[in-house]
């Protein structure tokens, strides 16, 4: 049978890595996709570097358009990245009724739903599983793996750099700003890298997730985004001498008035896998009614941890090339023609309306009646208290400080209630400086 031709835009540290493990267990993954799957053109900007990756028996152009327009390509793998021009070729190939792969999270969760749209009124498949936690399958999980479940809630680690760096600063005791420096040196941080540590990328994949979990459209634009740039190094020593470590998650969960979609640093209780999971690795923990609590955990980047998934969706399509669209499993898990409206329907709530429990780091003046007028205040709000704890002056600032950290730990509480709350406690003459609120998850099955 004739070999499935593949056109590759972009050769970077993805798409070499994808030609490189394509062609090294070429053998392997023919006999797994029951054809032979070969890359046979490249567009990259810069020629002469790309032929030298992929050798001269694989056609190298400088025009993306090229490839599309090439009648031999059946499938496009897209790994530009960003918006721009990554979305103008993604349509242009599915006009041109070409399948494809793609690694970009970004473009899928701000245009995924015209995206799949497309595909489906042309009878195309667009494959991403690169797009979430590298190659960590967590899409096929999604998709397929749980089909019998209704996912009740998936909070993931879906970002290695912020990680790396909150690792880091539990691990030697150093602020935010010491490790961001250090995470660039080595690599593990961009030179610009604010998607990551403020939280857009992680963003970015926890919509499509919550889409494919929930039925829902891909909603970026209603998703609640928190970095990590104003943790300190005292709240993580404070985190873990309660028993918790502090993670960026991002988090989606269905609920009676509608879905949860959320990026924050949270507390985790130290005793759960996900809590211990550190450096640049990535896990994933999604609740289903029928299984319970899985996890999957892995590379979340890398040139061939990522093109491991890239593959993996090139046999995912040659596998179903021939097969009726209809039949095929559906982008987002459901299929168009059955989904339940009310579900599809169901709004993503603002971040006023989620529940969930808190810690509060006050840094006080340390005098008389204090505690007394800050737990006054938590509980006139309706705010249930879990504990409060209050370090030693001369702890916090030395020998005769004149102020002191006061930490307090709640039941679960609205977030509207929270802010007002907070608005009330930040307007004391004896809180001495803005207070630090993390939302603690207790992820239990």
């Amino acid at each position: 049978m004739k070999p499935i031709q593949v056109g590759l835009l972009g050769i970077g540290t993805v798409g070499s890595g994808t030609y490189n493990v394509l062609k090294r267990n070429q053998e392997e993954i023919k006999r797994r996709a029951g054809r032979a799957i070969e890359i046979t053109m490249v567009a990259d900007l810069d020629v002469a570097r790309a032929q030298s990756i992929v050798g001269p028996d694989v056609k190298v152009v400088n025009d993306a358009r090229a490839v599309i327009a090439n009648p031999e390509i059946d499938i496009v793998i897209e790994l530009i990245g960003g918006y721009g021009i990554a979305k103008a070729l993604v349509l242009e190939a599915i006009a041109a009724g070409k399948h494809v792969v793609t690694a970009n999270k970004a473009l899928l969760a701000v245009h995924g739903t015209e995206i799949f749209a497309a595909a489906s009124a042309k009878g195309v498949m667009v494959a991403f599983e690169a797009a979430v936690a590298g190659g960590i399958p967590i899409i096929k999980a999604l998709r397929e793996g749980l089909t019998a479940n209704s996912i009740q809630w998936i909070a993931g680690i879906i970002n290695g750099t912020t990680n790396f760096i909150l690792s880091e600063m539990r691990d030697k005791g150093l602020d935010f700003d010491v490790v961001l420096k250090e995470a660039q040196r080595l690599g593990y941080a961009e030179a610009d890298p604010t998607f990551d540590i403020e939280g857009v990328d992680a963003a970015h994949k926890a919509t499509i997730m919550s889409a494919i979990a929930f039925g829902i459209p891909v909603q970026f634009d209603k998703a609640y985004v928190e970095g990590i740039t104003k943790l300190g190094a005292a709240d993580i020593k404070y985190a873990e001498q309660l028993g918790y470590r502090i993670k960026l998650l991002g988090i989606t969960k269905r609920t009676p008035q509608g879905i949860e979609l959320r990026v924050h640093p949270s507390l985790v209780p130290a005793k759960r896998l996900i809590a211990n999971v550190e450096g640049a690795m990535n896990a994933v923990m999604v609740q289903g009614d029928a299984v319970g609590t899985t996890l999957y955990y892995g590379k979340g980047a890398g040139s061939e941890p990522t093109a491991s998934a890239v593959i993996a969706d090139l046999v995912d399509i040659t596998r179903l090339h021939t097969v009726d669209p209809l039949n095929r499993v559906p982008h987002l898990a459901f299929q168009a023609h059955t989904l339940d409206q009310a579900m599809s329907d169901l709004p993503v709530l603002p971040m006023s309306e989620v529940v969930t429990s808190y810690y509060l780091r006050l840094r006080v003046a340390d005098e008389a009646g204090v505690l007394a007028k800050v737990t006054g205040i938590v509980a006139n709000a309706g705010i249930s208290i879990d504990a409060v704890l209050q370090r030693e002056a001369d702890e916090v600032g030395g020998e005769g400080a004149t102020s002191t950290d006061l930490i307090i730990l709640t039941h679960d509480t609205r977030e509207g209630t929270m802010n007002a709350a907070l608005a009330e406690l930040q307007a004391l003459p004896t809180v001495l400086a803005p207070i630090t609120r993390i939302r603690k998850e207790e992820l239990a099955g």
